[in-house]
């Protein structure tokens, strides 16, 4: 730590954010603007780093309150680029499609990089107007005691792998629910204003993720006339936890850092910017983060834990289900009620919290001629592709 920081007393102390991803964006973004002194440090060399300009959904579904009123009443105030999204096809196993759609938006269609009209971008512009100094290529060796550790997965469970594009098609939004596209995941092709993402997500047999992805553009071409102009390979990857300890002393522990992400689908935008918010409220507060934290975000959480335990098990016919219910209504209620924590969620979380102690995730690959997004880019910044602590984070 700076020599001339460690003599201020702790109220004057600067606060430390570590990582300058959404939800240390959004710590910086609420602390500034109340008058913090605040420091955000990032050892990439630019904002959205992990990321290349693919669509990804905030999604607006897993409790009442619409994701953008949530995220600005807690005092996250940007001009984030969203394009909500009313309606989308989801495909069954046996490529039958479904028309999903409500009234009020499914989830908001946003795009991640450091480009310009990104999510990244936006958020950085906020925090840098709202006065937080931005360190890039600044790697943390050790931690300081008054900080918001924001610094993302430290493992992969699942995987993201595949193309972003330009295209002459129409605005679309299709996922299918297909093992042999995506092992235990999904596939997804994502269209808004000329530019398009086609990916899998998948949560197990990582090392075949090339085999999937051919067969994933195979798919799409035939049932929604993918076009892709200039395709762009991209991969990703993110973690599936229980909640960590997210106060060590001083030290708070946001987004997947803490083991917030949506184990059912991997959606963990939301979680990311409201425990980014709630860390710096409870600095500026002087309540307790990890009390927020759990009344706001621990039954959805727990929720998700236990449909990813159904999901796997589950298999073709209980989709199949869940899609013709999902096309006979409206579909933001009807997934609500998947993180609703109803009578069955509480019966099922102790049994699918010990599947997760003892690794619920699919051991994906060994690291061995393996070219999977994970053994690619396998560096978080405090772990490296094989798990080892690179540090204090």
């Amino acid at each position: 730590m700076d020599p001339s920081v460690s003599a201020l007393s702790p109220c004057e102390a600067p606060v430390t954010i570590i990582g300058a991803g959404p939800s240390g964006l959004a710590s910086a973004i609420v602390l500034a603007r109340a008058g913090e002194k605040v420091i955000v440090r990032e050892r990439k060399p630019t904002v959205g780093a992990r990321f290349h300009g693919d669509f990804q959904g905030l999604e607006n579904w897993s409790v009442e309150e619409d994701v953008i009123d949530e995220i600005r009443g807690l005092g996250v105030v940007a001009d984030m680029p969203l394009k909500p999204v009313f309606s989308g096809a989801a495909y069954d196993a046996s490529g039958r499609a479904y028309e999903v759609s409500d009234g009020r938006p499914l989830f908001y269609l946003v795009r991640r990089g450091s480009d310009e009209g990104t999510l990244d971008a936006a958020l950085l512009r906020a925090a840098r107007e709202a006065g937080a100094e931005i360190r890039f290529g600044d790697e943390v060796e050790r931690v300081p005691d008054r900080a918001i550790v924001a610094t993302g997965p430290r493992r992969a469970d699942a995987i993201a792998s595949g193309y972003t594009f330009r295209t002459q098609m129409k605005d679309a939004s299709h996922v299918s629910f297909d093992d042999r596209l995506a092992p235990w995941g999904y596939a997804y092709l994502l269209v808004r204003d000329g530019l398009g993402t086609l990916a899998i997500c998948m949560f197990r047999d990582f090392n075949t993720h090339a085999k999937h992805l051919q067969r994933t553009v195979d798919y799409f071409r035939e049932r929604a006339g993918l076009e892709m102009i200039e395709p762009r390979a991209f991969g990703g990857y993110g973690m599936l936890s229980r909640l960590t300890r997210v106060e060590r002393g001083a030290r708070l522990y946001v987004g997947e850092r803490a083991g917030l992400q949506d184990a059912l689908a991997g959606f963990g935008l939301r979680y990311a910017m409201v425990s980014g918010a709630l860390a710096a409220q409870s600095i500026l507060c002087g309540n307790s983060y990890e009390a927020q934290l759990r009344r706001r975000l621990q039954q959805i959480h727990r929720a998700g834990i236990v449909n990813r335990m159904v999901y796997q098990a589950a298999g073709a016919n209980a989709r199949l289900l869940m899609l013709t219910r999902l096309s006979k209504g409206p579909a933001r209620a009807g997934l609500r009620r998947l993180y609703g924590g109803s009578l069955l969620h509480a019966v099922l979380f102790p049994y699918a919290a010990m599947r997760f102690a003892s690794r619920l995730h699919h051991p994906a690959c060994r690291h061995i001629d393996c070219d999977c997004p994970w053994c690619r880019m396998g560096e978080t910044g405090h772990s490296d592709a094989r798990g080892n602590k690179r540090d204090g984070a």
